[in-house]
């Protein structure tokens, strides 16, 4: 590899996958439509709430199968296409409510925006792991912690756009503003050159670190299709199912398991769950930064050891406050797991199709989405308390464990075989 000139900024690169990620990430504010539609428009909160399972869903679904557009196209003519999409998408919303048709609203909030959503997620990835080799986890890191900061931006303005103008000049507005944001974040995304690396970084510095075991070099390159026939791909996705599962069910159910163990009222638990937010985020740049210095298979291993001792203790804590700050720390691992994923995958598979083996893998995402809540609510209507949900939980935690001790056995057995015989077995 070279240190060839680039003609672009790495960290203005990271700071336009956080621009994508932002604006997208405001789905997740989508909470403040709820009550102005169903008094404005009579929808039910069902089929109100009917319309963001959709854009979730189809994000899922967008992630995994347009992973391969985003690598023959490139990140800036994907991420223009999520921004026409989700802009699209919501200024169709604002329409559809300023006509009163909720088929219109699912059609283009829920399956036109899902459609920006998915691309718009995946489009940043790859190309922050070719500009950030000696800092994957940091740099994706940021990029996801954007997604989930979206809502601490969308929410005020949108409440004060609804309140001030109206829900369908709200969509208005906000669909407008994705689009140049997403546009000019997208606008100046591109790939470094071939065999680029970063000052003060070395070819030596890669094999140095690969050989000891480091997060700098790739244990191979990959595509899409071959990554996902290997044992260790499954073992990932079978690692970020579990720990999206645990940190989906409390988010489902922090609220009412905050008065249920821990005694708090429900203005408590409620200004105790505002913070999961700012945890969720910080936790996502702090474990995706760590975790470029203790490898990502440590880091992963680190959150199962403190999840099983949390869910362990939280049945058993005595103070709100103490129970508030397990569930904080879980919500951290929930949050650290999905920024470390890209640079994970990358360090497994190589940087190649990354983009496209990270859609595959959020598949994970939307099944622990289904998973994590339906478990819990099936134990809670079977026993009447939570304890029992925690245990489960925990059980799988375990298993998770399991998982990824297995899964450095056998990344070590593949660097072992490439250290002997120059090539490395099929897995």
């Amino acid at each position: 590899m070279s240190h060839a000139e680039a003609d672009r900024n790495r960290w203005l690169i990271a700071l336009s996958a956080v621009l994508i990620h932002v604006s997208i990430g405001g789905i997740y504010a989508y909470s403040i439509y709820q009550n102005p539609l169903n008094r404005t428009q009579g929808w039910a909160v069902s089929d109100v709430t009917l319309a963001f399972t959709i854009a979730i869903f189809v994000l899922g679904v967008t992630a995994a199968f347009l992973g391969i557009f985003v690598e023959r196209y490139g990140p800036r003519k994907a991420g223009l296409t999520a921004a026409v999409l989700y802009g699209l998408g919501t200024v169709g919303a604002g329409f559809s409510v300023q006509v009163g048709s909720l088929p219109l609203f699912f059609l283009t909030f829920g399956l036109v925006g899902g459609m920006g959503l998915g691309i718009g997620y995946i489009s940043p990835i790859s190309t922050l792991v070719d500009w950030f080799p000696d800092r994957r986890g940091m740099a994706t890191g940021m990029a996801v912690m954007g997604f989930g900061a979206g809502a601490l931006l969308t929410g005020p303005v949108g409440n004060y756009l609804i309140q001030d103008f109206g829900v369908s000049t709200a969509f208005y507005g906000l669909g407008a503003t994705y689009f140049v944001l997403m546009s000019v974040g997208a606008s100046y995304m591109k790939k470094p050159p071939e065999d680029w690396l970063p000052a003060g970084m070395t070819e030596d510095d890669l094999a140095a670190d690969e050989a000891a075991g480091g997060v700098w070099g790739d244990l191979e390159e990959l595509t899409a299709r071959e990554a996902r026939t290997t044992p260790r791909f499954w073992m990932v996705w079978l690692v970020i199912f579990i720990n999206v599962s645990a940190g989906i069910m409390l988010l489902a159910f922090a609220s009412p398991m905050l008065q249920s163990i821990g005694g708090a009222s429900a203005t408590t638990a409620a200004f105790i769950v505002g913070y999961i937010g700012i945890f969720n985020g910080a936790g996502r740049i702090a474990w995706s930064s760590l975790s470029d210095y203790v490898g990502r298979t440590t880091t992963y291993g680190a959150f199962f050891a403190i999840q099983i001792v949390a869910f362990f203790l939280m049945p058993q804590v005595a103070g709100v406050w103490v129970l508030a700050g397990l569930l904080f720390l879980i919500i951290t691992c929930y949050g650290g797991g999905f920024a470390c994923l890209p640079a994970y995958l990358s360090d497994l598979f190589g940087t190649k199709e990354v983009g496209a083996i990270h859609g595959y893998s959020l598949t994970a995402w939307g099944a622990a989405g289904v998973a994590g809540p339906t478990l819990a609510s099936i134990i809670l209507e079977t026993t009447g308390n939570y304890t029992t949900a925690l245990y489960v939980v925990n059980v799988a935690l375990i298993l998770g464990l399991v998982v990824v001790v297995a899964l450095r056995r056998r990344i070590s057995s593949i660097e072992a075989a490439q250290a002997g015989q120059g090539a490395a077995p099929s897995d």
